[in-house]
């Protein structure tokens, strides 16, 4: 019974448009993107073995393919809004549907705490205890 339950609330909460878990973190940037290649250099290697990272993994999407007009379809990302800034971060959920984004990198003192805030209000997402981004 309670497998059941627990089963409706997550259907209930995705119709409602909460997302229960992110399937995914989308990177969407262009080539020449100065602030794509400074969050590469300062995040790039450390994203993948972050709690955030190993909860949301990381996708880069470039802007141009996003933007053609099977783009979305065949990348498997569907924004809520047209991408329009790089880099920006988009949360989707397991269908690839847009849950929230970030737009732009604002260094990587305020990154984790964005990336942490987008996880802990739009998924299942637990923060660890200590320092963002570990």
């Amino acid at each position: 019974m309670r497998k059941i339950t627990l089963s409706l609330l997550s259907t209930a909460l995705i119709g409602f448009g909460v997302s229960a878990q992110a399937a995914e973190l989308i990177m969407v940037e262009e080539p020449g993107c100065a602030w794509c290649a400074k969050w590469e250099s300062e995040l790039g290697e450390i994203y993948p073995k972050t709690s955030e990272g190993k909860y949301a993994p990381l996708r880069k999407v470039e802007l141009s393919d996003l933007k053609r007009k099977d783009g979305p379809e065949t990348l498997g990302v569907m924004p809520a809004t047209p991408v329009i800034f790089t880099p920006t971060f988009l949360l989707v959920d397991d269908e690839g549907k847009e849950v929230t984004r970030l737009q732009g990198y604002p260094g990587e003192d305020f990154f984790w705490g964005l990336l942490e805030q987008m996880l802990v209000e739009n998924t299942d997402y637990v923060a660890p205890t200590g320092d963002q981004g570990s």
